[in-house]
């Protein structure tokens, strides 16, 4: 099987944003080696630490925001900068 990890990351970066909180953290609940993918493309801090959360660079948080409302949400239902879902 032919995996397109860039899509999954995408779709991981996406879902930390529907678990947002404190401005720019998001549960790390998902497989480590996404995070680590997307610690290198700069869009989250280093996921390895005891926090049970990781923290998203400006980047990231403006990539999680358009790939959250791209995948998820209804057409004509966009709220740019709306975390409470």
């Amino acid at each position: 099987m032919n995996i397109d990890t860039a899509a999954i990351d995408d779709a991981v970066l996406a879902l930390l944003y529907l678990t947002l909180h404190d401005q720019n953290r998001a549960w790390k609940s998902f497989d480590w080696e996404v995070l680590d993918r997307l610690h290198e493309r700069g869009l989250i801090a280093d996921p390895v630490n005891k926090a049970k959360s990781v923290i998203l660079t400006e980047e990231g948080l403006r990539e999680s925001e358009r790939l959250f409302m791209r995948h998820f949400m209804a057409a004509g239902k966009q709220v740019s900068g709306e975390t409470n879902l």
